[in-house]
């Protein structure tokens, strides 16, 4: 699947995708190689709850996304939110996960972004169109 750029028809795919999500409780959502799961989060400015449908890699219980926003150089707000409040919930075949966030780095992050990078090279283009260092980030479950 090519590397997206965004434009209002990607941030409409975005709302439909969400709606999508919410509607089969995340049993379905695929978009292209990589399986999709709903976050809901709090938002850092509101306290209300925001939910975003992304793209994630399994890595055993914890579910692995990639804070990429199509190679734009600010980070996506879903990753703002989790910064200020890491605690989260997930979305994912049918089941509601209590997650917490964290950021990667050194071989952990290298391990996980090669992975992701294999299964959709789109996440590689995204890397190149920004100065910033596209945040790895581990959802684990928390009971």
């Amino acid at each position: 699947m090519p590397a997206v750029r965004m434009s209002p028809s990607l941030r409409l795919f975005w709302r439909i995708h969400r709606a999508f999500m919410r509607l089969t409780a995340g049993r379905f959502g695929k978009v292209g190689p990589l399986n999709a799961l709903l976050v809901t989060t709090k938002g850092r400015k509101s306290g209300e709850p925001r939910d975003v449908a992304l793209n994630y890699v399994p890595d055993g219980d914890s579910y692995v996304v990639v804070a990429s926003y199509v190679g734009a150089d600010r980070d996506p707000s879903w990753w703002q939110n989790l910064k200020s409040n890491p605690d989260a919930e997930v979305l994912v075949d049918g089941k509601h996960v209590h997650v917490r966030a964290r950021e990667t780095d050194g071989a952990e992050r290298d391990r996980l972004w090669t992975r992701f990078v294999a299964m959709d090279p789109a996440y590689a283009e995204y890397q190149r169109r920004t100065k910033r260092r596209l945040p790895v980030v581990v959802l684990e479950a928390v009971p």
